[in-house]
């Protein structure tokens, strides 16, 4: 195991030198050092199922809490009949919105699958979602159908009465009771006397919108993201590339992944869910995270590889319950959802105490997610690592013009997981899609002479101080730089003089009461006068979403107006 691992880095290694040379186009633009890879031309369903036979006897998803699993071999049956049910009983036709407002259970991976075998598009919603969010994202999708959990009903409810909508509610009730005027799951997976052969008729192809997301909303109200199968597929292939972060699946060998990120985000839906099951790897599945729960699972399972965000990173490094036994077979974290800085990575490895790989991710749910990855061995951990296969990336100005290498601006990716577009915004698509492709990500970033994409911070989230622009991420991972300070967040706030000016939200570390004078002092050593931070605030958490990014929003209104 060792050794295909350390040839596998150094294959990684030489293949990346070969090309590295070559990244930048005469014309400004950064192209993926690695090789070029072909896409099938499979929907979602078919590109996950289709290598089944080689594993079907594995399992390929279980509760971490409960231990409830289910085999490749069911996950293809329950799909299929679910789907079947879907097509014959519920009158589901190609392209119908079907939403899903669930947290990650076993059955999730079964049903996204039984909905897009049955020809359906999957749009997913957060569980804790209040009923007004959720009217308006049925609203929005033209939702047909809804999976959720019991405890989720009473919002549903509520959500189609504000809709004025009749929609079928189908429950999780594997283990609870469903209450009146639902349907079950259960009885739906255990009528097996449905006709399999309905789902002959579906009709989609790889240019079909398999899912549609909506965006976190955090600069304007949520965007319908509409991701195609081509989409998705493209980035589960990018990821099976020199970038491979897992052993591939044998009679002897299957490696374990840590389900942990919500399955509702795109991060946790094709990294960690689809991608994995494409490929063979078994997930453990945890419904919330609880600290208790979270390390006995750990404790059970042993796992290869975890995909975080940087919350739980910290937790990982911090809690005391976790101990450098419980990641005795883990080879590799990804970070994504938001930058994670070089002290929280250096406190993770000091707690495993040996040498695991680190690696940040970036990407953003109209890509697919994922645009750029750290390959294995990669120690720049200030970076988000190189631009994976097919993927192009250029920075430009205010003025849309091409910039250098090392040089800050907006960053722009193409490549076939770029989305198909924002549903029924055209306005929208209008700013974020430009000639020939291309796609505004929003955030500020440069570009190393070999290939390495740094993100400065958010367009929109830039502090304005006089004339210079102030990253709110770089003052953060300063902040945290601080022996005594366990997390932070910089928002602007009002000036008269400068306009605008930093001010800190920071959490300290058990028991620490270092003043905010203190605090001010270590940064301002460490940054230029228009970056010094002018007030500090102590909370116990900083707000974040799901994906690990900083609420800042939530801040600025919450505490400085």
């Amino acid at each position: 195991m060792f050794v295909s691992r350390f040839e596998k880095i150094v294959e990684c290694r030489i293949v990346s030198f070969l090309r590295r040379n070559h990244v930048w186009t005469k014309n400004r633009i950064v192209k993926s050092p690695y090789r070029d890879i072909e896409i099938p031309n499979f929907s979602v369903s078919e590109y996950i199922l289709s290598n089944i036979h080689k594993w079907e006897n594995k399992t390929a998803v279980v509760c971490g809490v409960t231990d409830r699993h289910y085999t490749y071999g069911q996950l293809y049956k329950h799909s299929r009949i679910l789907g079947a049910h879907l097509r014959r009983n519920f009158k589901l036709q190609d392209g119908d919105a079907v939403a899903v407002m669930m947290p990650n259970l076993p059955e999730y991976p079964i049903t996204l699958l039984g909905i897009l075998s049955a020809g359906g598009v999957v749009t997913t919603l957060n569980p804790v979602y209040t009923s007004y969010e959720v009217q308006r994202q049925i609203a929005m999708s033209d939702t047909k159908l809804i999976f959720t959990i019991p405890e989720v009903v009473p919002v549903i409810q509520e959500a189609l009465c504000l809709a004025k909508k009749n929609i079928p509610i189908i429950v999780m009730d594997v283990e609870n009771n469903r209450q009146d005027g639902t349907i079950s799951y259960k009885e739906i997976i255990n009528n097996t006397n449905v006709d399999l052969s309905i789902l002959k008729e579906i009709k989609r192809d790889s240019e079909d919108v398999s899912f549609l997301l909506y965006s976190s909303g955090t600069t304007g109200l949520p965007k319908g993201v509409e991701l195609t199968n081509r989409n998705i597929v493209a980035n589960c292939k990018q990821q099976d590339t020199e970038l491979r972060m897992y052993d591939f699946t044998t009679e002897t060998n299957q490696d374990t992944v840590l389900a942990i990120i919500p399955m509702y985000h795109s991060y946790g839906l094709t990294v960690v869910a689809l991608h994995k099951l494409a490929v063979g790897l078994k997930l453990v599945t945890m419904p919330k995270f609880k600290p208790e729960t979270f390390v006995k699972a750990l404790e059970k399972h042993s796992i290869d590889s975890f995909y975080l965000a940087p919350p739980l990173m910290l937790f990982l490094s911090s809690y005391p319950g976790v101990k450098a036994k419980h990641m005795e077979r883990c080879r590799s974290v990804t970070i994504g959802g938001a930058p994670l800085p070089k002290a929280d990575i250096e406190a993770f490895l000091n707690k495993v105490e040996r040498d695991v790989h680190v690696g940040q991710a970036y990407g953003l749910t109209e890509t697919s997610p994922i645009a750029t990855l750290a390959p294995l061995g990669f120690k720049n951990y200030t970076s988000v690592g190189y631009a994976i296969p097919n993927v192009e990336l250029r920075i430009i100005d205010s003025e849309s013009n091409n910039l250098g290498p090392n040089e800050v601006g907006e960053l722009l990716i193409k490549g076939p997981n770029v989305m198909k577009g924002y549903k029924n915004n055209p306005e929208a698509n209008k700013q974020a899609l430009v000639e020939d492709g291309w796609f505004r990500s929003g955030d500020l970033a440069s570009i190393s002479d070999d290939g390495v994409l740094t993100i400065a911070d958010r367009l929109k989230e830039l502090i304005k101080v006089n004339a210079y622009q102030v990253a709110p991420a770089e003052l953060e991972s300063v902040l945290k730089e601080h022996p005594d300070v366990f997390d932070a967040a910089v928002v602007p706030i009002p000036d008269p003089i400068t306009g605008e000016k930093p001010k800190a939200f920071v959490v300290l570390k058990d028991n620490k009461n270092t003043s905010d004078n203190d605090i001010l002092a270590f940064v301002s050593k460490r940054v230029a006068p228009y970056k010094r931070i002018k007030e500090i605030a102590f909370l116990n958490e900083i707000p974040k979403n799901p994906s690990g990014k900083i609420m800042r929003r939530t801040l600025v209104e919450k505490y400085c107006s």
